[in-house]
């Protein structure tokens, strides 16, 4: 393996296996250049650290709330860096924003879900 990388490495099967993911779609973000792989041992197989794992983990947050993997790049980039420029903390209020946005539909959803959930336990309890 790399000798520049410090810590504890992983193959792409343990980081599916750690975040649910298939190989497939760990590859395709890989080949897109939204989770490229930390490095690669000397037979090629790609492998990742914890850094990797905690990137990846946003994008499954973010996934859901309809943001394009475009979207997500751009976001997961802003939180790896160490500091923003105006312009960057300007993208990154607009991301808090609609993230926000989209918690606050999904906590609505869950408390209608609550209340269909309280009728049918009320229903099936007479």
């Amino acid at each position: 393996m790399s000798e520049n990388l410090t810590g504890e490495v992983m193959h792409i099967g343990e980081l599916a296996e750690r975040t649910g993911l298939s190989l497939r779609t760990i590859r395709h973000y890989g080949d897109i250049g939204l989770l490229p792989a930390s490095s690669r041992t000397e037979g090629g197989f790609r492998v990742y650290t914890e850094a990797d794992l905690a990137r990846l983990r946003r994008i499954n947050y973010l996934k859901p709330l309809g943001f394009s993997l475009e979207e997500i790049s751009e976001v997961v980039g802003l939180l790896d860096l160490e500091s923003l420029t105006p312009a960057q903390r300007e993208q990154a209020e607009a991301a808090l924003q609609r993230v926000t946005t989209e918690r606050r539909k999904l906590a609505s959803y869950l408390t209608q879900a609550e209340h269909i959930v309280e009728d049918l336990q009320s229903k099936l309890s007479d």
